[in-house]
């Protein structure tokens, strides 16, 4: 970790006015993801970043507990539950590099023979969801229950009217399913899979609680309950698929500028870790061209300048 700044000389709440300051001429920029009907008609105008310290504390400003699509970002936590005991299994269906190309690309999937370059692109996050519906009889319920555990909100849940709208729209994931059972990498029917995956998706959260989700990580795989769910080399090797592939084809940028393993989502939501020390959550539904946050971009760059706060 670079700097000599440990957690009692950073005072967080100062960090988040300076953070607040830096976005708040920024906020309303991008675009948001309107390519799925019920998110294009999310507000622009919110921003939201949430900082929650290994001891439970959590520090916010802006629109920390409105509800937002979690989209992407549930790819980390299905993750999770598929290596938490230590299985190496789903390691022969998804790969771990960097994709360089679009995260729905059908090209690239056939000429790989079926196989995901990593598990937070699409037909990856799908090959991962198919494995969790594959070992436990219901994907989307075991992500769901994980998720209420950690962020301590019982009521947690998809949003119906979302999850249609991922129905709806879903046409490419289908195409890369079915491309994907073409060379035998499937485990459950498509329709199956796809549908806890949509919904999975689907699930909406607050950025107070993201980070919360986040500790999870940030405690190197124990729980909110003090229980193990992983153990560190388990942790440590999604935060590191996190740093190289968990933000679209602008990895490379956030480890430049931002220095953290992040998972960024269509829904406008960045969760960031500072390994035992922090986990971040950043919110603004305006996206740049590759499909993250302009504000939370902009958030978590400006946060790790502030502190000091990085994996380098």
């Amino acid at each position: 970790m670079s700097g000599s700044a440990r957690d009692d000389e950073v005072d967080l709440d100062d960090a988040l006015t300076v953070v607040m300051a830096r976005v708040r001429p920024h906020i309303g920029e991008g675009r948001v993801a309107d390519y799925i009907p019920e998110l294009g008609r999310v507000d622009p105008d919110r921003f939201g970043f949430a900082v929650a310290t290994v001891d439970g504390r959590v520090h916010t400003v802006g629109d920390t507990d409105v509800r937002f699509s979690m989209q992407s970002i549930t790819k980390v936590f299905t993750l999770a539950l598929v290596t938490q005991k230590g299985d190496t299994h789903v390691w022969d269906r998804v790969h771990r590099e960097p994709s360089g190309s679009a995260f729905n690309s059908l090209y690239q999937l056939e000429f790989e023979n079926g196989i995901p370059r990593n598990p937070f692109i699409n037909p990856g996050a799908i090959v991962v969801t198919d494995e969790l519906l594959a070992t436990t009889g219901d994907a989307f319920a075991s992500l769901r229950g994980l998720l209420r555990a950690e962020t301590g909100n019982p009521g947690l849940d998809a949003d119906p009217v979302t999850a249609r709208s991922e129905q709806a729209t879903g046409e490419r994931n289908r195409a890369l399913a079915h491309l994907m059972a073409g060379f035998g990498n499937m485990r459950n029917p498509v329709p199956e899979a796809l549908d806890h995956y949509f919904r999975q998706c689907s699930i909406t959260i607050t950025a107070t609680e993201l980070a919360r989700a986040g500790l999870l990580l940030a405690r190197h795989g124990r729980r909110a309950d003090g229980s193990r769910m992983l153990d560190r080399n388990a942790a440590r090797r999604i935060m590191a698929i996190m740093l190289t592939c968990g933000t679209y084809d602008a990895a490379g940028e956030f480890a430049y500028r931002v220095g953290l393993p992040c998972k960024s989502g269509v829904g406008g939501g960045i969760l960031a870790i500072v390994p035992g020390r922090f986990s971040i959550a950043a919110w603004g539904p305006g996206l740049d061209a590759k499909g993250n946050s302009v504000t939370g971009s902009l958030a978590l760059d400006t946060f790790t300048q502030a502190t000091n706060c990085s994996v380098f």
